[in-house]
């Protein structure tokens, strides 16, 4: 394809609002990224996660998922900005995150049910909440906790339940964020963290009965479409000592 013919095609795309899908989208403003608090996961997202977009954080059980969602939103707070959480399986611990620094005061928590039976209805009614909350606006992240749902029952639901999901988010300030056991969700300029499940753990003190736990090590992959990054980079999740809190 000439370069006439790009010009003229993205002129077309420019005209019925459909540019995001070019490839200069691929290479969005610092002001659209949102920091995550993490510096070593900002370099590999560019700047942070992109507002507007649906982007996700997937891993195994104990890969870090919860810590990594605890400083993106410690982050918002920090500039200023609510967040809301969509508890898809009540599994969100209130004083943990508060222990950690989290103002609960600027957060919107959304309660589902335990596990039950009925997986895909619990999964139905979270993501038709966070469809509300976006809707409503004036977040600068909302997300989605998934985390205890099987994949299987994540594999049952159709694309356009993420597409729908994506729709709402554009031209937003917000960032959404999906937390699932692997990617099923990312929008077309969303960025999905892959977090390694080898972890390890940081303890302080000599007696098993006597030690603290200091924080979470884990390794962090960033999935981009059309620009895959091989690089991994170690978080390191810190909570506060006794003394600190």
């Amino acid at each position: 394809m000439t370069a006439a013919s790009v010009a003229r095609l993205e002129s077309l795309l420019r005209e019925r609002k459909l540019d995001r899908t070019t490839s200069h989208s691929f290479d969005p403003k610092t002001s659209d990224l949102a920091g995550t608090g993490l510096a070593a996961l900002d370099e590999l997202l560019g700047g942070g996660f992109p507002r507007g977009h649906l982007s996700e954080i997937v891993g195994a059980g104990s890969s870090g998922r919860t810590g990594v969602l605890t400083t993106v939103c410690g982050a918002a707070m920090a500039r200023g900005e609510l967040l809301a959480l969509v508890d898809a399986c009540d599994r969100f611990d209130p004083v943990s995150a508060a222990a950690a620094g989290l103002d609960l005061s600027s957060l919107l928590w959304i309660r589902g049910r335990e596990r039950t039976r009925d997986l895909a209805q619990t999964v139905k009614q979270a993501i038709k909440a966070m469809n509300l909350v976006l809707d409503a606006g004036g977040f600068g992240v909302v997300a989605l906790d998934l985390s205890d749902v099987p994949i299987r029952v994540l594999r049952q639901l159709p694309m356009t339940t993420w597409l729908r999901l994506s729709r709402v988010l554009e031209h937003s300030r917000t960032v959404g964020l999906v937390l699932a056991p692997e990617p099923v969700a990312r929008s077309s300029e969303g960025q999905t963290v892959v977090l390694d499940g080898n972890v390890e753990a940081g303890w302080a003190g000599d007696h098993d009965r006597g030690r603290v736990f200091e924080g979470l090590e884990s390794r962090a992959q960033v999935i981009r479409i059309r620009r895959p990054v091989d690089a991994f980079v170690t978080l390191r999740s810190t909570y506060p000592t006794p003394e600190e809190q």
